[in-house]
Order: C-alpha cells, then structure tokens, then sequence
C-alpha cells in the first residue's frame, strides 16, 4: 500500500526542530537556483528543461517527497544538477549555504497557515529575510507567488521593512504583472485553470556590505 504523503506539514513541530540537515557543497561559480518548499519539484524540472539554470535544488520537508523528487531525477539523467534536500526551512536554511552562492530563492504558494493561532509558522518572516540577503549572491533574487491575498500583502509587508536590504523589482508595494520565469508549480496551472488570480512578487538583493545593524540576526 502507498504511503501516504502529509499535504501540510507544522514546521515547528519538535520532530522537525532537529533534522540533522548538513550544509551544501557547491561548486564555485554556476548560478545555483533554490526553491523552498519544492513538493514535487515540478517547478526545478521544468526549469531543467529550460536549460537556463545549471543547478537547481529543492528544500523540502516531507522526507518521502524528497526521495521521490531525488529518484526522478536520476531516472531522467538529471541528477545531480537538480536535487531535493531535506530540511526544515525556519531551522536550518542558515546552514545550508554559504554566504553569497545562491543566484535566487523561489517560493511557490507557501502553506497560508490561516487561523490566527497558526500564522507564527508562516515561512516569510524578518529572520528569513536576513538570512536570505546573506544567502544570495550580489543582486540575487527572491520570487515568491500565492493565491491568497492575505499571504501576499503579508510576505510583501516583511520584504518592504527590509527596503535598506531588498528592493522591489516592480517598485515599492507592487506586484508583477505575470510569471517572468516560464516554469510552473502544479499549484499555479491549477489557478490558471479555475481563474484564480495570483500575487507574484520578485526582491533583488542590494548591494550593501552587511546587513544593518538593528536587523542583525544569527543565521
């Protein structure tokens, strides 16, 4: 019988505070792409097909999603330039990677962790901003998309407190016009289906030598 996989996941559970997650060897110099919560990594594949991103890596937190995604890859000759890792975002992004090697962060449809009691495990908060600037490569990028208007004004609130470290390619509280990045989630074709609309918003790193004092945090 198939194991069944989690659709949602609580990331502050204690069984995922300590995942024993080790950091990424990278080589220097290719652009690396990541996109956090990858699922099914339908995203990366079809950004491997595009031939436009030579490494493409999925942090996931459903150990079994990460077997799938690992297996497909190498079923179709593309591993190890797209792989899954499994992780826990809030807890263990910092370790991950080493400062200034990620070319750009994607975030498709983020669980909205509606109820008031939940929204402490929204994944866009400040800490992951700041550990995102120190992450990125001078003037990377972070793509985030929903369908849910709240997460939307809420992710693009956190990332307009950041304007001394990000900056709105669309211009200060705007949102992109469409998907500039030709791939798609399963969660996206699904809205584009039903006619849902969908709030996209692209950061771009600036260039400041560290970030400022008063948002300094511990990765």
């Amino acid at each position: 019988m198939p194991r069944r996989i989690r659709h949602h996941v609580n990331p502050l559970k204690s069984d995922f505070l300590s995942t024993g997650a080790e950091p990424i060897l990278l080589p220097a110099g290719p652009p690396v792409e990541v996109e956090l919560g990858c699922a099914d990594a339908r995203w990366l594949f079809e950004r491997a097909a595009a031939d436009c991103v030579p490494l493409l890596i999925g942090v996931e937190i459903r150990r079994e999603l990460v077997r799938k995604v690992n297996a497909r890859a190498t079923a179709s000759s593309l591993a190890p330039r797209v792989r899954a890792v499994y992780a826990n975002i809030s807890q263990d992004l910092g370790r991950l990677f080493a400062g200034g090697e990620v070319t750009r962060f994607v975030l498709n449809f983020p669980e909205p962790w509606f109820k008031r009691r939940q929204k402490k495990r929204r994944l866009v908060t400040p800490e992951l901003v700041d550990i995102l600037w120190q992450k990125l490569a001078p003037r990377g990028e972070v793509f985030f998309q929903t369908d849910v208007w709240d997460l939307a004004l809420d992710a693009m609130a956190v990332f307009e407190a950041a304007d001394d470290t990000f900056e709105n390619a669309a211009g200060a509280w705007s949102f992109l016009r469409g998907n500039p990045f030709g791939a798609r989630s399963q969660r996206e074709d699904r809205c584009i289906e039903r006619g849902r609309p969908i709030w996209r918003i692209l950061y771009q790193k600036k260039a400041i030598t560290a970030l400022p004092a008063r948002t300094l945090r511990a990765p």
